[in-house]
């Protein structure tokens, strides 16, 4: 591997290190029975103090859900996109190489997202229509962050108005600040949640733009 190729992998690999360092320390450190139904959840005090500061905000909750609409709709968009290329063009190898990336790298969220459903490393500050629901990390962050920041990324180079892309980043960029904010104030998770959200989806966005900027370069 080029000296260049490790450089650029760095940032991903130290990202994924320290998102694995913190998961383990949620399971693991100031555990305790302070979840409904006496689930056990890390880093108690720190979450149990958070999450009396806010309490449990249902509209930010809806907000939140509602306003996950869109980042998913964005995943429509560009498949989409994938589709219409490959009708014209007749072959899969002549699709943008950005846009089969980018499908991999859905499936590589989804797949990080199926794992913690049913991996659990904690359980919601409150019941969801009477049962546990797996807590970490946050979803709603986890696929936000990922989706609006490739989103970002795939209009800059499909679409080459500068007022539009500028008006994507700064929507994209208010979407993932409301979502963080909101799941945050909602009480539906720990802190802990949004911040294994935070790290595990700049892990994710860091390996998408090392490979596509390496597929750039060849």
């Amino acid at each position: 591997m080029k000296k260049e190729n490790k450089h650029s992998l760095f940032m991903p690999f130290l990202l994924a290190v320290f998102s694995a360092i913190f998961t383990l320390l949620t399971k693991l450190v100031d555990v305790q029975p302070i979840g409904p139904q006496k689930s056990e959840i890390g880093f108690a005090a720190v979450n149990g103090f958070i999450h009396n500061l806010f309490g449990v905000n249902m509209i930010w909750y809806h907000i939140t859900d509602w306003l996950g609409i869109i980042p998913v709709l964005t995943t429509f968009v560009f498949f989409a996109v994938g589709v219409a290329q490959l009708i014209r063009r007749k072959s899969l190898f002549k699709v943008d190489k950005s846009i089969i990336i980018l499908g991999f790298f859905y499936i590589v969220v989804i797949a990080v997202y199926l794992f913690f459903e049913s991996y659990i490393i904690n359980y919601r500050p409150v019941l969801m229509q009477g049962r546990l629901e797996a807590s970490y990390p946050s979803s709603h962050t986890l696929m936000t962050i990922c989706l609006m920041s490739v989103c970002v990324d795939q209009c800059g180079r499909l679409i080459r108005s500068k007022s539009f892309n500028t008006a994507v980043k700064i929507i994209s960029y208010i979407i993932i600040a409301i979502t963080i904010t909101g799941r945050l104030i909602s009480g539906v998770h720990w802190f802990t949640d949004i911040t294994g959200g935070i790290l595990i989806s700049l892990t994710l966005v860091s390996l998408y733009h090392t490979v596509i900027n390496a597929s750039d370069k060849k």
